[in-house]
């Protein structure tokens, strides 16, 4: 009763719009002035939830820690605050809703007019006017750059080209929601640009927003640019202070002409092996072909400047039985744990990863961080989290494997010699690598990869032995045909499957079965879950590039090409699915 005459004289005599709910979110009473909030009448007895989208819960944690709620309603703003009427259980909440609309539209015009830094680059410069032909060449240009600068113009950004095919654009936080909402639609426009050659015009874009100062931003969108080259280009990359989005990214990586980069790389990693005491060799976590073939054209380059070489091995699936188990008959490879290589390192130690940029993937990222020194060799695209102390980085994301890049490496490691660079078993390991990542040739095998494979059939590699690496057990070739009889079809050419109970060969029964689902008609994308040995749910994704599964799989913790990714969670393979098919409908 007392408490009802409170309730009564409090929302009676507010001078600001008011309502009372119970704990249930039952609007009790409400004063007139509530009408400056909602525009009906009558909202005594309506849920607060429907009239506000805010929940109760949320309201009465607000009153329990005096924080506030901001309410939109009717083009303007207000700051709900709430306090308890009452005691216990029969306790009500006093609403006031004080109007901030002025204060909201001052914030929003700061925000909306904060500067923000964009650098693009014109993907690839060098080998589109190249191949553009004579007299060609100037109209390409011509014709991206005028696209480029009438889309700063439509946005009302300042734009300077310092470089051939570098621009510097300063626009604001406005003009970049523009971008967000327009979903950065300059991709596609040079994209279409008629170049007459068989790849398109592409750009990368980085964007820094949110820093103190422009400086700031511009280092912001420096960061931003670098990471959508590493990914392969013609995408956009936003950083800010707390986290990074990711736009486009529809084709491929094109492939360079040019070997120098190789040869440069190959004579910089022998002039560090020669300064180091020894050599560290490692992948990825569970190793594959292409992870453990790089491992062993590495070593074979550290043995020919005679330096002491390891290489980290901690566990592997049945699938490196045979290809490891020949390794070690041959007495010629130090195959040590993480433990053994921190016994043994010391500052002059040198660490080489193959395969992989990632700490959470790398076989040892204890060793990382002890030598402080390290080069990665890797041809995924690149991701947020990468490897610290790298002293050398040789990222290609065009490449087709691991093994391709380091054949290409190892050809220039002893060129002045005419002695034979490996033996055949590394030929072998580097052929399974670059097979394995391409799907015997079918996926990503460009003109160099065909160079590199031509080169390791000189050096040795063995066809016929090779092929035995890819033999599978009868129990995987059972669990296959049930994967692929499993497999449901979705709108927009979508193939999903969960291949069932725990198989210790996850990883490549899932590949197998996601390349196969891509062999049927009208099938564009992919999506491939079941459980390995440790209970972990295995993701391989495959798409024929219309469908960018690296974003995908990103989502969830993994990575890899456009057309080709994965990704290890905890959820079981039914889930993963079903989270899958709500990203792809995002």
């Amino acid at each position: 009763m007392y408490a009802g005459r409170i309730e009564k004289l409090l929302a009676h005599y507010s001078i600001v719009p008011t309502c009372i709910i119970n704990q249930l979110g039952k609007v009790t009473r409400a004063n007139s002035k509530i009408a400056e909030v909602f525009k009906y009448d009558g909202i005594v007895g309506n849920d607060i939830f429907a009239l506000t989208g805010v929940k109760v819960q949320d309201i009465i944690k607000a009153a329990e820690d005096g924080s506030f709620i901001v309410l939109k309603r009717n083009d303007k703003a207000f700051k709900i605050q709430a306090g308890f009427v009452g005691e216990g259980e029969t306790a009500t909440i006093m609403l006031y809703f004080l109007d901030i609309t002025a204060f909201e539209n001052l914030k929003d015009m700061y925000t909306d007019n904060q500067p923000c830094i964009a650098l693009i680059n014109v993907d690839n410069f060098d080998e589109l006017m190249n191949s553009a032909g004579e007299g060609r060449e100037l109209a390409v240009s011509a014709e991206i750059d005028k696209h480029i600068r009438a889309w700063a113009e439509e946005l009302g950004a300042a734009i300077a080209r310092y470089r051939d095919h570098l621009y510097e654009v300063v626009l604001t936080h406005k003009n970049y929601k523009t971008l967000v909402a327009n979903k950065f639609e300059i991709l596609d426009e040079i994209r279409q640009i008629e170049t007459e050659i068989d790849f398109p015009a592409t750009l990368s874009i980085g964007i820094g927003i949110g820093g103190k100062t422009t400086r700031e931003c511009e280092d912001y969108a420096q960061g931003a640019l670098d990471l959508a080259l590493g990914r392969g280009g013609d995408q956009a990359v936003v950083k800010n202070v707390a986290n990074l989005e990711y736009y486009g990214g529809k084709s491929q990586s094109v492939e360079k002409g040019f070997k120098g980069k190789s040869r440069i790389i190959a004579h910089a990693l022998k002039l560090l092996m020669t300064q180091s005491s020894k050599i560290f060799i490692m992948g990825h976590k569970n190793p594959d072909l292409d992870s453990f073939g790089a491992a062993l054209g590495i070593y074979r380059m550290a043995r020919i400047v005679d330096k002491e070489a390891f290489i980290v091995l901690n566990a592997y699936n049945d699938t490196m039985v045979d290809m490891i188990e020949d390794a070690k008959k041959t007495d010629e490879y130090s195959f040590i744990s993480t433990e053994k290589a921190l016994s043994l390192a010391d500052e002059n130690s040198l660490v080489v990863v193959v395969d992989t940029h990632r700490p959470q993937l790398v076989e040892s990222i204890e060793l990382v961080e002890q030598v402080k020194r390290t080069v990665v060799i890797d041809h995924h695209r690149r991701a947020e989290d990468v490897l610290q102390h790298q002293i050398m980085s040789y990222m290609e994301s065009y490449a087709s494997s691991a093994s391709e890049l380091v054949t290409e490496v190892l050809q220039y490691a002893n060129e002045k010699s005419k002695k034979k660079v490996l033996t055949k078993l590394e030929a072998d390991a580097l052929m399974a690598g670059i097979m394995v990542d391409t799907n015997r040739f079918a996926v990503k095998a460009g003109v160099r990869t065909f160079e590199a494979a031509s080169w390791l059939r000189r050096a040795g590699a063995d066809l016929v032995n090779v092929r035995r690496y890819f033999q599978a057990d009868s129990e995987s070739l059972r669990v296959k045909a049930l994967c692929l009889a499993n497999a449901k079809f979705y709108e927009g050419g979508i193939a999903m499957s969960v291949c069932p109970g725990e198989n210790i060969n996850s990883q490549i029964v899932n590949s197998q079965v996601a390349d196969e689902l891509l062999t049927i008609k009208g099938i564009k994308a992919s999506f491939v879950a079941g459980r390995n040995e440790n209970g972990k749910t295995v993701i391989s994704a495959r798409s024929l590039g219309d469908i960018n599964v690296q974003v995908v799989m990103e989502k969830f913790g993994g990575g890899g090409h456009l057309n080709t990714a994965g990704a290890q969670v905890d959820d079981t393979p039914e889930e993963i699915l079903e989270k899958i098919k709500e990203a792809l409908e995002k």
